[in-house]
């Protein structure tokens, strides 16, 4: 029957997607904008095109790690619980499975389903795998799509490391300070409309609204840094 449904089922939807996608359009948009604010702030200072390169770098290495072991021990926490959960809840089907019974026909009797046929669905569908069912209507988990550490972590690093190479590689040529800052604030914009509408297209969303937003964010984040970078210059 599930096999048949899935056979059949052939509409594309992104639902299966989004646990690497969001740590991938994350990890791209922060290694961007960071690494280019970074840059940006030390070129700003005045700094030479070597400070400005090692402050790339410096920034693109703890950043990918930052990102890798942060999403790593948040998605961690969320498989935690969700396995958790899953446990409680096989164990009050060995417990209880009459009550549990009561509680899944209840759920569709919720939604709108008349009470001798939400029993009767509940009575059906528990002749399958029980866990499954209970797992998907009463707590909201697919245990098909549990949440993936090292997936998210691995996506989350590469992905940073990707945006922040594009701000580095703008300033390996021997520019003017002047004509150095311009580049670095041009080719993060351009990364920035190309990353928003390449995350938007992957999720199916409106690729102009998603681009201007994460423009407005980028352009806000590097005034805000070069003025810093131009105050701390001066005054050191």
């Amino acid at each position: 029957m599930v096999m048949a449904y899935r056979l059949m089922h052939t509409e594309g939807h992104v639902t299966d997607r989004t646990g690497w996608l969001r740590a991938a359009v994350l990890g791209a948009n922060d290694g961007l904008l960071s690494t280019a604010s970074l840059v940006l702030g030390v070129a700003a200072a005045g700094a030479a095109q070597g400070a400005v390169l090692t402050a790339g770098i410096a920034g693109l290495t703890a950043g990918a790690l930052s990102m890798a072991s942060g999403e790593y021990v948040s998605v961690s926490s969320q498989r935690d619980a969700e396995r958790a959960d899953l446990a409680r809840e096989a164990q009050e089907l060995v417990d209880d499975p009459e009550g549990e019974l009561d509680e899944l026909a209840a759920i569709y009797e919720a939604r709108g389903i008349s009470t001798a046929l939400a029993r009767e669905i509940a009575v059906e569908l528990s002749k399958g795998d029980q866990l499954a069912v209970h797992a998907r209507d009463e707590l909201g988990i697919n245990q098909d799509a549990l949440a993936r550490p090292v997936q998210a972590a691995v996506a989350s690093a590469i992905s940073f490391a990707i945006g922040a190479i594009i701000p580095i590689v703008a300033v390996l040529p021997a520019y003017g300070n002047a004509v150095r800052i311009w580049v670095i604030v041009i080719t993060t914009i351009i990364g920035l409309v190309l990353l928003g509408a390449v995350g938007a297209r992957l999720g199916k969303a409106p690729m102009f609204r998603a681009a201007a937003r994460v423009v407005m964010w980028g352009v806000a984040a590097m005034a805000v840094t070069s003025a810093i970078g131009a105050v701390v210059g001066s005054a050191v």
